[in-house]
């Protein structure tokens, strides 16, 4: 994978992830969701790191997939795009990455670019974003996770109405079915992520995880097995270096420099 498809920069805790295809409205090809993959191991194992913000270079986040590269490489068993040291970016299969990840996305924003958010935990777009899950004109199927995420985040009537047509919507629509957090002018939307994205990098990190970890236990398998959960979290976090930096900060109402530890 010698082409840089994906940047990847670090800036203190946050690790940048950069969609680098602009020529092509970033479209993915396999190199893309390689590299992508691979950043997203690099952010989960890194201890240093807190937080991935996944942005893209140029006017647009991504144009969907690049059929052309990608068709012939789907196989029996589908599309295999996970190299080893890599997690998943979308979340269908295997691990999930660990840590928070903060999305900006502007100009279009297709079919991955959705689903990608849908496995984002905060999304910020550009007022001139333009959205659509047009999968089904090309006689495919949402397969990074619309159709599981999609209808649960928006409503299933809203999720049809756009996965079944094809049809966009723009950043409005988007941020009315909670596909997105905020709605920003078009050129700011990653300086609002990154300010996003060091508040969340300033919390005890730890807790950061078990939260994200909990909440999406009770995504997966209901509540009641997030519930049981509860207990045994806050008894171990509350054993960690980081609870007790956070109760002297709160003593002597000072700024908690948390360790992760």
């Amino acid at each position: 994978m010698s082409e840089n498809r994906v940047t990847v920069d670090r800036r203190g805790p946050l690790l940048l992830i950069g969609l680098n295809r602009p020529e092509k409205r970033n479209a993915a090809d396999l190199a893309m969701l390689e590299q992508l993959a691979l950043a997203y191991g690099e952010l989960d194992r890194d201890p240093g790191l807190r937080v991935g913000v996944v942005h893209a270079h140029g006017d647009h986040f991504t144009a969907g997939l690049d059929l052309g590269d990608l068709a012939p490489r789907i196989g029996p068993e589908g599309l295999r795009m996970v190299p080893e040291g890599g997690i998943n970016p979308w979340g269908t299969e295997g691990a999930q990455v660990s840590k928070p990840v903060v999305l900006a996305v502007q100009g279009t924003c297709l079919t991955l670019g959705i689903e990608l958010a849908l496995a984002s935990d905060v999304v910020v777009a550009a007022d001139d974003t333009v959205f659509a899950q047009l999968e089904v004109s090309r006689a495919i199927l949402p397969f990074g996770g619309a159709t599981t995420r999609f209808a649960a985040r928006a409503g299933w009537g809203d999720a049809m109405r756009w996965m079944l047509t094809g049809d966009r919507f723009d950043a409005a629509e988007a941020r009315r079915m909670g596909l997105v957090q905020e709605v920003v002018p078009a050129g700011s939307q990653l300086d609002r992520a990154l300010e996003l994205a060091e508040r969340i990098a300033a919390q005890a990190p730890l807790a950061v995880q078990a939260t994200l970890a909990n909440a999406r236990l009770a995504e997966r398998e209901g509540p009641a097995a997030a519930e049981a959960r509860l207990q045994g979290e806050l008894v171990r976090l509350m054993q960690t270096d980081d609870a007790r930096i956070g109760m002297e900060a709160f003593m002597t109402r000072s700024t908690p420099h948390f360790t992760g530890r």
